[in-house]
């Protein structure tokens, strides 16, 4: 049996993740701002250097695999906080444990991104270009003047709707990066994505201002499935990435959303390369 870091386990996805990891017989050492074995804020950089020295303190240096899930919304009231918690808080948590499970011999990573950042029109790419760049103090700035800039309803329906759908897509894009890295790759740490759509956890629910029984048919992108997911959906992917047996998937991106992004953007995948 391992040992799996989980951030934001103390509810929605990371809950669900951290269940799963549990009933199979792993160790979980649950990350997050109540309720769990490291309690710590990934908004900040002291917050992130906790959660870090936290973990890594209760595995004693070995890590089998670190399951990013905590974020914020779009109904966050601050860009820049949406920015810091839920694009640079499992990037700096993610490089900071990278050692703890290159020594496991079979180190796996998942990130919870979002099918909102290839559902979403209103990518920014400024602040898609300074995530990347790994500037966070003109990310946040960016973010929150980007906010000012847009239009009431815009603000009045999901304040931070860019900075989220930017950040997700910023997240995507380091996995992708990151994952290939020799310090990664050759070192045998896999490190992949999962973009659910819409789950019905207390962010999602708090997000769209919906009710705990939403109807399927009336939400504002297309379900195919007619159904909304559950956190045991994404936990169960969750799991799989996690295994030592997911021992050739690397840089992938894993849509977990009833075929949303799929409805939307039929022939977005697969994507030829040109010379």
């Amino acid at each position: 049996m391992g040992t799996y870091a989980v951030t934001g386990s103390a509810s929605g996805i990371g809950a669900a993740g951290a269940a799963a990891l549990t009933a199979a017989g792993h160790t979980v050492i649950g990350v997050d701002l109540r309720d769990a074995d490291v309690i710590a804020d990934l908004g900040t950089a002291d917050g992130r250097a906790t959660a870090v020295e936290g973990v890594l303190a209760a595995c004693g240096g070995v890590l089998d695999g670190v399951a990013a899930v905590a974020g914020v919304g779009p109904n966050a009231p601050d860009a820049a906080a949406v920015v810091s918690i839920d694009y640079f808080g499992p990037v700096a948590l993610l490089d900071g444990l990278r050692p703890a499970l290159e020594r496991s011999g079979a180190g796996r990573a998942v990130v919870i991104g979002s099918n909102s950042a290839t559902t979403v029109p209103l990518i920014d790419d400024r602040l898609v270009e300074l995530a990347l760049a790994g500037d966070e103090d003109a990310a946040r700035e960016h973010a929150r003047a980007a906010q000012s800039a847009m239009p009431r309803e815009v603000l009045d329906m999901a304040p931070s709707i860019a900075a989220y759908a930017s950040s997700k897509f910023a997240l995507a894009r380091w996995v992708r990066r990151t994952a290939v890295a020799p310090e990664w790759a050759r070192r045998g740490v896999l490190l992949n994505a999962i973009a659910p759509g819409a789950v019905l956890t207390p962010l999602m629910l708090g997000s769209t201002g919906a009710t705990d029984r939403p109807d399927a048919d009336e939400f504002p992108t297309p379900m195919p499935l007619g159904v909304f997911g559950r956190p045991e959906d994404i936990a169960f992917w969750i799991h799989q990435f996690l295994k030592p047996e997911a021992r050739y998937t690397t840089g992938a991106v894993l849509y977990v959303d009833g075929g949303t992004d799929a409805a939307i953007r039929p022939d977005a995948q697969p994507t030829a390369m040109t010379l």
